[in-house]
């Protein structure tokens, strides 16, 4: 499907303005251009969401969603003392540094310089001193089988070419019975537009459909790109990377909870999940 209008005014304006953005639609977009729009897209952003959701996330503290979901409670990777851990599409590194500070000798990647450099940041404040990697997931430059736990919180996932490849790949650096917990939005999500308020009610967008969602500019190259998996493409690849599925937590809206997080809000959270953590190990 053809690009079909500019993007809605909103808090990615400086990101849009700044990678010249004009019109947004649906079509195939492969592995290099996804990686190239998404390095530029999060450099350019990067500042703009610290800003808004830094003290959401902390400096040092696990949090797999917008509904506030916290590894400290969930212990979804278990003990993590003494475990070499590596967190994928880590952003500001908020959730490795926990690890750390929880006892784990915790490693971080990222695609983004722009991420990478709040990262930073926040090891100078926090004095946790967190290794940071950049690294397309697809691709990561670590040693197989030299990690007993890998953790992406709303990272990397949704923004590849291929699944398979980011799977296989933290197989590979994984050792056999270490677990590998993730959390993406909830693919339900993909029907509905990405509005927070009453228009975001209404389903517009088929839930089989999995062309790429992708923001382009005037000569129609990439500057955002995000891919839809259904619930059962997940299970699926990760089957097949050779992971087992132990758990698929689909968090319900708080009580209580005021926060409005791009289109996660109360009022769409009370209906239908926002968010899968899915929780495996790998055989």
């Amino acid at each position: 499907m053809p690009p079909e209008q500019a993007p809605a005014p909103g808090r990615h304006d400086a990101a849009e303005h700044r990678l010249g953005t004009t019109e947004v639609g649906y079509r195939e977009v492969g592995g290099a251009e996804a990686a190239a729009a998404n390095l530029a897209w999060w450099d350019a952003d990067a500042d703009d969401y610290q800003a808004e959701h830094g003290s959401f996330l902390g400096d040092a503290d696990f949090v797999w969603c917008p509904e506030g979901v916290r590894e400290a409670e969930a212990r979804l990777l278990g003990d993590v003392r003494g475990k070499r851990v590596l967190e994928v599409g880590c952003g500001q590194a908020a959730c490795a540094r926990w690890l750390a500070a929880e006892g784990a000798d915790a490693v971080a990647t990222d695609l983004s310089a722009g991420m990478l450099r709040h990262a930073r940041d926040g090891n100078a404040r926090t004095g946790l001193a967190v290794p940071l990697v950049q690294a397309n997931a697809e691709h990561l430059p670590l040693a197989s089988g030299s990690f007993d736990a890998a953790c992406s919180a709303f990272g990397a996932v949704p923004f590849v070419a291929s699944v398979d490849a980011v799977f296989a790949e933290v197989h590979r650096v994984l050792r056999p019975g270490a677990p590998w917990v993730f959390s993406v939005t909830h693919p339900m999500r993909w029907i509905f537009p990405d509005d927070p308020g009453p228009q975001g009610l209404t389903v517009t967008q088929p839930y089989f459909d999995r062309t790429p969602y992708v923001e382009v500019d005037d000569e129609g190259t990439a500057t955002y790109v995000e891919y839809h998996r259904t619930l059962g493409d997940y299970v699926r690849a990760l089957a097949g990377a050779g992971f087992t599925l132990t758990d698929l937590v689909e968090p319900e809206w708080p009580a209580g909870h005021t926060r409005v997080w791009g289109q996660w809000s109360p009022l769409r959270g009370k209906l239908f999940p926002g968010t899968a953590i899915f929780r495996t190990h790998r055989s």
